[in-house]
C-alpha cells in the first residue's frame, strides 16, 4: 500500500506555471492542479511509505525553484 499526501505549494510571484510544469515531470506525482487562494498549487504525490515521501519532498520537491513553502497533508484513509 502506498502513502498518500495533498502538498499545498505557495510559490514565488510569477514562477507558477514554471513549478506546475517541474512537478508535473515527477512520476510520483498524481495530479498538479494551480488554485486561487492562500497557495498557488495542490499537488497529490504517492509514495511508497512515509520514509519515501519524507525523501521525495526533502530531496525534490524543495529543490524546485520558484517553490516558497509547502505544507504536506497525508491522507488518513484507509
Amino acid at each position: 500500500m502506498s502513502t498518500r499526501a495533498y502538498i499545498l505549494i505557495e510559490t514565488v510571484v510569477g514562477r507558477t506555471s514554471d513549478v506546475v510544469q517541474a512537478l508535473s515531470a515527477m512520476s510520483e506525482m498524481k495530479r498538479v492542479d494551480p488554485v486561487t487562494g492562500p497557495y498557488d498549487i495542490v499537488a497529490i504525490v504517492e509514495a511508497k511509505d512515509l520514509p519515501a515521501l519524507g525523501d521525495l519532498i526533502s530531496e525534490k520537491l524543495h529543490q524546485i525553484p520558484g517553490i516558497a513553502k509547502t505544507v504536506s497533508c497525508l491522507s488518513v484513509s484507509a
